[in-house]
């Protein structure tokens, strides 16, 4: 694939996703204020914390506890946040060298921009998408934290709008094209039976770490991937057909 058109399917990417996850910040904003917060409060939150998951666990936590459940809110933020780790090791190649552009990277890695960057088969790309979808994202969740804010009285009940739908269908938007084979398709049901069960029993924050352990358990072994030899095979096949049989060398041809 070329840098043009790697850089076109990645905007597209980009901007599908970031518009979509967007959106889904008028609901925070309208729930931040409906828990107690202020609308300067809401809208530094989004612009420091920068952490959809985390967000809306905070306000969960307060919205329920008040300001005395301030430390379990940090600590379910923190939770949710420790998967943003695990994001930097995947796109420190893909951001490359530079301690300022790092940092900036730092601030927008999240679940959106990490997952438009890996889905796109080249380094142009994958530089592309991350950028791209993460200050779409970081514009538009702000503007939209900050609608939400001020209209949230009027919105009422924000779910009803279905905007949690619009993100959720932006991700599986990106996931689906992968589930080309067992494995993929293997992680991805069992991360979801994984992390649908957990959520009742287990701390915000704490099923989506459970449900990532579900890629090591197959992803490591290997359990259900290519099995050594196959591609080999393959290539063999492919040259076969290509170019017929091998002609037999002069002794068979006299035997």
């Amino acid at each position: 694939m070329s840098d043009v058109a790697s850089r076109r399917d990645a905007r597209r990417a980009s901007l599908a996703v970031g518009l979509a996850v967007s959106a889904y910040g008028v609901s925070f904003g309208a729930l931040a204020v409906t828990a107690g917060l202020d609308v300067w409060q809401t809208c530094v939150l989004s612009l420091v914390m920068f952490s959809g998951g985390s967000q809306f666990a905070v306000i969960g936590v307060l919205a329920s506890g008040g300001t005395a459940a301030g430390p379990a809110a940090i600590a379910g933020a923190t939770l949710l946040g420790l998967r943003n780790t695990l994001y930097a090791v995947r796109v420190s190649p893909i951001v490359g060298p530079g301690w300022v552009k790092r940092l900036a990277a730092g601030h927008l890695t999240i679940d959106e921009s990490t997952a438009v960057a890996t889905a796109q088969p080249t380094l142009e790309g994958q530089r592309w998408g991350f950028w791209m979808t993460g200050l779409v994202i970081y514009v538009g969740w702000n503007l939209t934290t900050l609608a939400g804010a001020f209209l949230g009285d009027l919105l009422g009940d924000v779910s009803r709008f279905g905007l949690d739908a619009a993100a959720a269908a932006a991700f599986l938007g990106l996931v689906w094209p992968r589930l080309t084979a067992l494995q993929p398709v293997v992680v991805a049901v069992a991360a979801a039976v994984v992390a649908a069960v957990a959520i009742p029993v287990l701390p915000p924050g704490l099923p989506v770490l459970v449900a990532a352990l579900v890629a090591l358990v197959v992803g490591l072994p290997d359990l259900f991937g290519r099995r050594p030899g196959t591609e080999p095979l393959r290539a063999h096949d492919a040259a076969l057909d290509e170019h017929g049989p091998p002609a037999p060398d002069a002794g068979e041809a006299h035997r």
